[in-house]
């Protein structure tokens, strides 16, 4: 396991997810339910996605090494223009604390399947194409020979994202734009596209 690639795939995968539609779920899933049983739930659909994703990036290797750079190389492009200029599915957190508190007034009276299953599901479908999903993927294929590294470093990402989205998510992120982490994101992405276009042009 290479600590330089869990690094790189943990602090963009990280990045990525933080104004990500999923964090406000998590967040506002955990006003109305036990915090521990939404994170158990939406862990585990992330790493149902990890699993995918890096499946997927292992098929990209069986095409020839120019034509696999060039094509990560432009997904890696692509998901840069994406967190310039889209959405990215951010969502606004909750409009009033009344709103918050009526929430968590109920939350301990749900049991764990019940939250369990509302939580992956909604984590699951949400994920399906998102940003992180496909970079995911990207890393997998541009690291084939270290998809372990790629895995366990998007796969802490997304859950220590998701466990600061339940215990803080919602004070630091009034703080911190969400425009100002997908703009970092989107360098990151960039200069990943340049350098493996570079890979591929060798």
């Amino acid at each position: 396991m290479s600590l330089t690639i869990f690094g790189i795939v943990f602090v963009v995968i990280f990045l990525s997810e933080l104004p990500d539609k999923s964090l406000f779920a998590s967040l506002i899933l955990s006003t109305k339910f036990r915090g521990s049983y939404v994170w158990i739930g939406a862990a585990s659909a992330f790493l149902v996605h990890v699993i995918i994703a890096v499946t997927a990036g292992q098929i990209l290797t069986v095409l020839p090494h120019r034509l696999l750079e060039a094509i990560v190389a432009l997904l890696f492009l692509a998901g840069s223009l994406l967190m310039f200029f889209g959405k990215h599915g951010t969502m606004e957190e909750p409009k009033t604390k009344e709103e918050a508190e009526m929430l968590a007034a109920a939350k301990n009276s749900h049991g764990f399947w019940k939250v369990f299953v509302t939580t992956f599901g909604v984590i699951f479908l949400g994920e399906w194409g998102d940003i992180t999903q496909i970079a995911t993927a990207n890393y997998a294929a541009h690291y084939r020979h270290d998809i372990l590294s790629v895995a366990i470093g998007a796969t802490l990402a997304l859950w220590i994202v998701t466990a600061f989205a339940i215990l803080a998510g919602a004070k630091i992120l009034r703080r911190i734009p969400g425009r100002i982490v997908q703009r970092v994101a989107a360098v990151i992405f960039l200069i990943f596209a340049i350098i493996t276009a570079l890979s591929a042009a060798k």
